[in-house]
């Protein structure tokens, strides 16, 4: 499944919802996809500047492709990064470069988020995005 195709599948899921408030119960509970977040990975190195909650980012690089792994200690942000790690997960640095992430403002997402979380939302794009870019130049991709 590419980016643009999983980022459909979301636009889908999020259409059948009439009213924002069963898109945030429907945020919650794709909060609970994040799993495996190791405790060790709860550091300051790991944590995301720039979020009002506290979310945590950790990246994986294996056979040309970024894992990330993630968890936050708000429901709604959990939810968010989830969104995030589902779509830009396991592609190659190029991919996540490159990605456009459309399905946030499809979504409605960005109108629907305070100002603090509209700004965390964008400081979580940036930090994956980051990562892409230290492997390719890492790499020299």
């Amino acid at each position: 499944m590419t980016i643009d195709q999983a980022q459909e599948q979301i636009v889908e899921e999020f259409s059948v919802f009439a009213d924002w408030m069963e898109k945030y119960t429907y945020l919650i509970d794709l909060s609970k996809e994040l799993k495996d977040f190791k405790e060790e990975y709860r550091d300051g190195k790991n944590l995301i500047k720039g979020c009002q909650s506290q979310v945590w980012l950790q990246d994986e690089y294996k056979d040309g492709k970024i894992t990330f792994y993630a968890d936050s200690d708000a429901i709604i942000t959990k939810g968010m990064i989830a969104l995030l790690v589902r779509v830009l997960s396991n592609r190659t640095p190029d991919e996540i470069a490159n990605a456009e992430l459309w399905f946030v403002d499809k979504i409605g997402l960005k109108t629907h988020l305070s100002p603090t979380r509209s700004n965390g939302l964008v400081s979580m794009i940036k930090q994956m995005k980051l990562y892409a870019f230290a492997y390719k130049a890492k790499y020299n991709l």
